[in-house]
């Protein structure tokens, strides 16, 4: 009999500000999101290492406030006169004149900012110094490393992507052995997702074997 093919039927990955994992690691940074638009001079920096929910919690805001999206590259200062704007990786280069467009703009009746980067705006290059004083003071909301309760609630969000329920005592095996991030995370459940049929299903057994390299 020809071996039967698993059909894996992943399920898109969300950017809903429901589908967002709160925990202690970002409770500051989604408070400060939330305080839009009350934010100082109509700005925000969103600060934290790679994978960690700026994206999400950045996509999100930009939807509730009917933000355009900006191209890092050649963003189109117009189109942020008026009305709020997001712009993400700021710290990866930025054009100095428009980024100091965007920030006055961002002041003005209608307008807003939300930036995002890996590294604070006091260590961005500027070559102008109009721009350098901007960036000094602009607010920052930084997000940390995953602590447990947000690791825990990514591992479960990735699992659901792919249609996986693991055995319940994976969760707290994978949250003492894996490094603190998310993009760790994903790629635990990748593996497992992708584990030789027999030896599923998920379960604390074969996470051992995965992170053992058996």
């Amino acid at each position: 009999m020809a071996r039967q093919l698993r059909l894996r039927l992943g399920r898109p990955a969300s950017y809903a500000r429901d589908e967002f994992v709160h925990g202690p690691s970002n409770a500051q940074a989604t408070a400060a999101i939330d305080a839009w638009p009350r934010w100082y001079g109509g700005c925000l920096v969103l600060v934290g290492p790679e994978g960690v929910g700026k994206t999400h919690l950045a996509l999100a805001w930009a939807g509730n406030a009917r933000a355009v999206a900006l191209e890092r590259l050649a963003p189109e200062v117009a189109a942020a006169d008026g009305r709020p704007a997001l712009l993400e990786d700021v710290d990866r280069g930025v054009s100095d004149e428009a980024l100091f467009h965007l920030i006055n703009l961002a002041g003005k009746r209608g307008g807003g900012l939300l930036l995002s980067a890996r590294t604070p705006p006091i260590a961005w290059p500027a070559g102008l110094p109009d721009l350098r004083s901007r960036l000094n003071a602009l607010p920052v909301a930084e997000i940390e490393p995953p602590d447990d309760q947000v690791l825990e609630g990514l591992l479960r969000k990735f699992f659901k992507e792919r249609n996986i329920r693991p055995g319940g005592d994976v969760y707290p095996f994978l949250l003492r052995r894996i490094e603190r991030s998310a993009a760790a995370a994903r790629e635990v459940v990748r593996q497992l997702d992708e584990a030789p049929d027999d030896l599923k299903p998920v379960s604390r057994v074969l996470a051992r074997r995965i992170l053992e390299g058996d």
